[in-house]
């Protein structure tokens, strides 16, 4: 049995956690303590600034698990890991998933395809956001933001390879607006950060410890986090998804429309 153990501190609670990345066969599951549940069986219970899900009969919840599975998606790991967690909530780490990449790539998990497809095109809108939908040979997601600041850059495009991945995609920091932070932490969130792992925008400046900032970073991450919150369905999808001003509440809400009314389906079908 393979294994490797990250460790740090959750971004919103602040505590400290680990997560160990057992590779052994079988589907990807989830543990806390001695309860343990398949992707399949866990449903969104929270989706502020991160994903919280919760096994059946309430038995745990983890938070902030978007990054890891972001990770998953991008390395195309569907099988052969069990996600061993301590604390509650995953550990920020750099902030994108480069670290829980280069973990991954020491258990050497195989790699598979998507276990969706889109089937026909469709454009569901849900919140603020809007998705589209078409048919397509390989994987393609597009993020797309709409910030009123010409620093940024506002989309961001993945064909589906792994070392694009990670070296392009991965690298990108979760951000915040500096008119945000106050309201952020009234809501008792991000109670921990590194200057490392994160990017704040003010008006005069942008904030990045660490390695450079470029423009198009937000936007990056903004796919990162779609990729990951489709990743619990099964994606993302072989098939194009372009996705408009995207969120964790409404990538989750369109994600269960598209499979409720056949835009997505199981692949291979």
């Amino acid at each position: 049995m393979r294994d490797v153990v990250l460790e740090g501190r959750g971004l919103h609670g602040g505590k400290p956690s680990s997560v160990r990345l057992v590779a052994r066969p079988g589907p990807v599951t989830i543990r806390v303590g001695d309860r343990e549940a398949a992707l399949a069986e866990l449903k969104v219970v929270g989706t502020v600034r991160a994903m919280t899900l919760e096994a059946p009969a309430a038995a745990f919840r983890v938070v902030t698990i978007d990054h890891l599975f972001a990770a998953l998606a991008g390395l195309g790991i569907y099988d052969g890991l069990c996600i061993d967690v301590t604390g509650g909530e995953l550990p920020l780490l750099d902030g994108g998933a480069t670290e829980w990449c280069a973990a991954l790539a020491t258990l050497a998990v195989a790699s598979s395809q998507p276990r969706l497809r889109v089937a026909r095109e469709a454009l569901i809108e849900a919140r603020a956001s809007r998705f589209a939908f078409a048919v397509g040979e390989g994987v393609e997601a597009t993020a797309k933001i709409e910030f009123d600041d010409t620093r940024l850059a506002l989309d961001a495009a993945w064909s589906g390879d792994a070392s694009d991945f990670v070296a392009r995609i991965a690298p990108a920091r979760t951000f915040a607006f500096a008119a945000e932070i106050e309201g952020i932490l009234k809501r008792g969130l991000a109670q921990f950060v590194a200057p490392t792992s994160v990017v704040v925008i003010a008006e005069d400046a942008i904030h990045a410890a660490g390695n450079p900032f470029t423009a198009d970073e937000p936007a990056r991450h903004k796919l990162l986090d779609l990729l990951g919150d489709m990743y619990l369905y099964g994606g993302p999808p072989i098939g194009r998804v372009e996705a408009f001003r995207p969120g964790h509440g409404a990538t989750h809400e369109a994600m269960e429309r598209a499979m409720a009314d056949g835009v997505l389906v199981a692949y291979p079908k």
